[in-house]
């Protein structure tokens, strides 16, 4: 397995998904996304109580919390992202780029990944922040674990598209090269449909 800084000859393009104009694709993904925020949410309840999140007559440690939360969410945005562009530098030695589209904060870049580097790329943001969230749920105290409780939905839920892919390109041939501009992927392979 291996990715190309540009396509290689007998390449053809199979299939594309475009996360952000694919209103089929964007139902399934938005659907999934609230489905794992609904489960995560009632799972978390009989973790912790949510209520403790305002287990206090502190206005002021409420509304603190509230603002961490907050700016936590829009720095789990940026650093999921940062993720994916750190493991496409990894796999292609092509820098990537980033930015926003629609609904969608994105990765991109102008290489072509093989399926087994491009499921790693598309999953690497759930499982390094995972794990990250999950230490620090296991630390704060109770009263703070919904704050990271959130952001670690937020990283479930929000990977809805980086999932659907994954599944996507495991049922394409196993030739198949992925080039990711950010909500838009272009699948190339030697095999015709």
């Amino acid at each position: 397995m291996k990715d190309y800084p540009t396509l290689p000859e007998g390449y053809n393009k199979y299939a594309s998904v475009d996360l952000n104009n694919d209103k089929k694709a964007a139902i399934i993904v938005n659907g999934l996304a609230v489905l794992i925020m609904v489960v995560m949410a009632l799972a978390g309840q009989v973790a912790n109580d949510f209520f403790t999140l305002f287990d206090s007559d502190d206005y002021v440690m409420m509304l603190v919390k509230l603002v961490v939360l907050s700016v936590s969410i829009l720095a789990y945005v940026v650093l999921h992202e940062l993720v994916h562009g750190v493991v496409m530098y990894y796999f292609s030695r092509v820098k990537p780029h980033y930015g926003y589209k629609g609904l969608y904060a994105y990765a991109g870049s102008t290489a072509y990944f093989c399926r087994k580097h491009y499921i790693i790329i598309a999953l690497a943001p759930i499982v390094v922040w995972g794990i990250v969230l999950s230490v620090l749920m296991a630390v704060v105290p109770s009263d703070w674990f919904w704050i990271v409780y959130f952001i670690q939905i937020t990283n479930i839920s929000g990977a809805a598209g980086d999932m659907y892919v994954s599944v996507l390109f495991t049922k394409y041939p196993e030739d198949i090269l992925v080039n990711d501009t950010g909500t838009e992927m272009t699948v190339y392979s030697k095999t015709m449909k």
